[in-house]
């Protein structure tokens, strides 16, 4: 399985989407939507952004 993207709306009519590995573990989890246009353009922006995606540790 790749990894995948799950749409989800909740019990307050909002949108988010976790992002599972290929071994179906969640490793991500977007803020709440209005809208599920505005997730989907999320899940866009992650698959566009997250490749140039710098790691800031600030655990000191």
């Amino acid at each position: 399985m790749a990894a995948k993207f799950v749409l989800k709306k909740g019990s307050t009519g909002k949108f988010h989407f976790n992002l599972l590995a290929t071994n179906g573990q969640v490793i991500a989890t977007s803020e709440s939507y209005e809208s599920k246009s505005a997730a989907v353009n999320g899940i866009e922006s992650v698959k566009k952004n997250a490749p140039n995606a710098e790691l800031d540790d600030q655990t000191g």
